[in-house]
């Protein structure tokens, strides 16, 4: 293949293409009602976006790390100055950054080799009684048996513990019939135009079925108003949903289970064509493949070797949180025992995967990753 053929990592300009006339049309009405925040469109995206996800509340924001922030805020209500999260360090940052703006301390655990995702029995001997929470990243469209979590915690004499659950690459995936995002006490979800469920633009949200979470994340990305420019809480901010991308997402998410299950073949594909010298990571039977993640002990080869054969690739994510230069005077814990994060950290690689791949797209990765394992 020519350079100008090289298969990219995402292409949204087919998503756009896929869904353009449901997307203009509902645009264009968007835009002519003359409402454009906090409006009907957007209360009607959390209310279909709450029912998918099987909590009662949703509360649509600017970005999914402000979700994280203001979920953080809402379990721990400001006075957990100094107290600890426990969370992975793999995850790219953004549990963390969500931790510190909380004035709470990352306590760092390890995750199981071959999903990447966040070993229970890590967590559990990081617990005790002065944790103040839990945040659990469903990694790359993998998921983490929250419920299974949830316990062993309580058999641990930890029930107390709330979780937070990062769904930002998890949308709709499932623990047997339960979705990602009701298994928590809280949950986050980020509408990237990348994720499974993506935006036009950026979004977020945060769901729960705790009705005084949900009205204390409300009052936070509104100023920390308890009514019109009366300030109730502190450390509030303006974090909202336009009505353009609520509009946009309510169309997407009709389609979302498919798309899923398209991403889960593509991936399903790959790993069939691999195996040795490249080992696919396993998320799970409610996997959602979010990304097409793998382990390769060669990875700068395996890297050159796709770009020669034009399919673009990219690593997911190349420092650990606690490993970031410019985070190294931040307090953090737990950095001594992450052998298997540190084990993967140089050896993650990812490959397209995406629903809008064509036939010929996924056939030529297959073709070379099976060159790969031929050499």
């Amino acid at each position: 293949m020519t350079k100008q053929e090289t298969i990219p990592m995402n292409d949204l300009k087919r998503l756009y293409q896929r869904y353009q006339i449901e997307i203009e049309r509902e645009v264009a009405s968007t835009l002519q009602s003359g409402w454009w925040l906090n409006g009907a469109v957007g209360k009607r995206f959390a209310a279909n976006f709450s029912k998918f996800i099987g909590a009662s509340e949703c509360i649509l924001v600017a970005n999914g790390t402000d979700a994280l922030e203001f979920a953080l805020a809402a379990v721990t209500r400001g006075g957990s100055r100094g107290r600890e999260v426990i969370l992975a360090a793999n995850a790219g940052g953004y549990a963390s950054c969500a931790s510190w703006h909380n004035d709470l301390v990352p306590h760092y655990v390890d995750i199981e080799p071959a999903s990447q995702l966040v070993d229970r029995r890590s967590v559990l001997k990081a617990a005790n009684a002065d944790t103040a929470a839990i945040v659990v990243t469903h990694l790359y469209g993998g998921v983490v048996d929250v419920r299974a979590l949830r316990t062993e915690l309580a058999d641990a004499g930890l029930p107390h513990i709330p979780i937070v659950e990062d769904c930002a690459q998890a949308h709709g995936a499932r623990v047997g019939g339960d979705v990602a995002g009701s298994l928590g006490d809280i949950s986050t979800f980020s509408f990237y135009p990348t994720k499974n469920l993506g935006a036009m633009g950026d979004g977020g949200a945060v769901l729960t079925s705790n009705a005084s979470a949900a009205a204390y994340v409300r009052q936070l990305q509104q100023y920390g108003w308890s009514s019109k420019y009366h300030v109730g809480v502190p450390n509030g901010r303006n974090s909202r949903m336009d009505e353009v991308q609520a509009a946009i997402l309510d169309i997407l998410l009709g389609d979302v289970d498919n798309r899923n299950g398209q991403r889960r073949t593509i991936l399903n594909r790959y790993k069939s064509a691999s195996g040795r010298r490249l080992q696919f990571l396993e998320g799970g039977g409610g996997s959602v493949a979010h990304l097409a993640v793998a382990l390769c002990d060669d990875r700068d080869a395996f890297r050159t070797f796709m770009k020669e054969r034009g399919v673009d690739t990219d690593i997911h994510y190349p420092v650990l949180d606690c490993d970031q230069v410019g985070w190294a005077a931040m307090p953090m814990k737990g950095m001594e025992n992450l052998a298997v994060s540190r084990a993967s950290v140089s050896r993650l690689c990812s490959v397209p995967c995406y629903p809008d791949m064509t036939e010929d797209e996924i056939e030529h990765v297959c073709q070379v990753l099976r060159a790969w394992e031929a050499v």
